[in-house]
């Protein structure tokens, strides 16, 4: 267990409502840390379209997913919030001075006064791929997670998928001091749902002799003095071969997983959380919700509503924060202390 990290406010969830909850408790002069279970910003935009089109941003008539992000984090880099990434929150309790404390997976704690929940539809977790066994050799030579070069160096390895990920894995591993000694893209079928210049650049590196791609299904495995050894593969002519491996690396795509949320004690209505309209407050005090995780009268799940929400949350939050103080609101066309906070001043 790491130190206890005291804070003001937490936001769990950095995709784009995450981060507009950020500007908004900025504005308020209130600093966040940020807790995503994703090894990047972004959320839904940028694992699922980060290259699709975005029309319905207010003044902005047309941007990607990937350059939705990118405005957002520049938007929030002047009040400096704290990102622990690759993270996701385990546990929640409340404290005898009221505060509630906050516990990640990978040993992290916050002790925070105000908690908000941007979520969007849970946590995205890697899929695994389900093969009998295959489980005892996560974290040693079966990977989910984003792919990390030092794990395939010199090694004989097989990334299993059709996406951007896969491909991208498989060219990277090709390449550099951290190559690997083979490379085999293994998919059911010999169609991708990559990027047409990726998937260009695969067929290319085949026809190179610097990977090759295997089509088949995993059946089984093969293993020996505790090290998973091959694969075995039905391959599209319905015969049984053999693939060997020292690492596999699986870019399956992500799945969003409502986890430990539903173990919160916070009340829910079909499997999201119920919200007043006031200030987007949950059944338990300090602690908000917004975005894609929230339900309530009229709900809409669009970013727009979701920018809404944070808004008035951040009003909710100020108000618990500083109870003695009246919040005001002001503009930033002509508000000095807003500009200064900015760093505009």
């Amino acid at each position: 267990m790491t130190t206890p990290i005291d804070t003001e406010a937490l936001v769990i969830g950095a995709g784009p409502v995450g981060l507009f909850q950020v500007f908004q408790l900025g504005l308020q002069g209130i600093h966040c840390h940020v807790v995503d279970a994703l090894p990047h910003v972004g959320g839904q935009c940028a694992e699922l379209y980060p290259s699709k089109p975005i029309y319905d941003i207010p003044g902005i008539p047309f941007c990607t997913g990937s350059e939705l992000v990118a405005r957002l984090q520049q938007q929030i880099a002047p009040f400096k919030p704290t990102l622990h990434l690759g993270q996701q929150v385990s546990a929640i309790e409340r404290l005898p001075d009221q505060r509630l404390q906050v516990q990640t997976a990978s040993g992290s704690t916050f002790r925070t006064q105000t908690l908000s929940i941007a979520a969007g539809v849970g946590a995205f977790m890697a899929r695994q791929l389900v093969l009998d066994g295959l489980s005892a050799f996560e974290g040693k030579q079966v990977f989910a997670e984003h792919p990390q070069p030092e794990r395939w160096a010199g090694q004989h390895l097989v990334v299993a998928g059709d996406g951007d990920s896969a491909l991208q894995a498989c060219l990277a591993a090709i390449e550099g001091h951290q190559a690997a000694a083979s490379v085999s893209l293994l998919h059911r079928r010999d169609q991708f749902t990559a990027a047409p210049e990726l998937i260009t650049q695969m067929r290319e590196a085949c026809a190179a002799g610097r990977m090759r791609f295997v089509a088949g299904q995993p059946t089984g495995l093969r293993t020996e003095n505790g090290r998973l050894q091959a694969l075995e593969l039905l391959n599209p002519q319905g015969d049984n071969e053999w693939l060997p491996l020292d690492v596999l690396q699986t870019c399956l795509g992500l799945s969003p997983k409502l986890g430990p949320v539903a173990q919160w004690g916070l009340a829910m209505e079909r499997k999201q959380l119920v919200v007043n309209t006031e200030n987007f407050a949950t059944s338990e005090p300090g602690i908000f919700a917004v975005g894609d995780i929230n339900t309530y009268p009229g709900k809409k799940k669009l970013i727009l509503c979701g920018f809404h929400e944070a808004t008035l949350a951040a009003f909710g939050a100020v108000a618990l924060l500083r109870p003695d103080e009246k919040t005001l609101l002001q503009y930033t066309t002509t508000s000095t202390l807003l500009h200064k906070r900015l760093g505009i001043a």
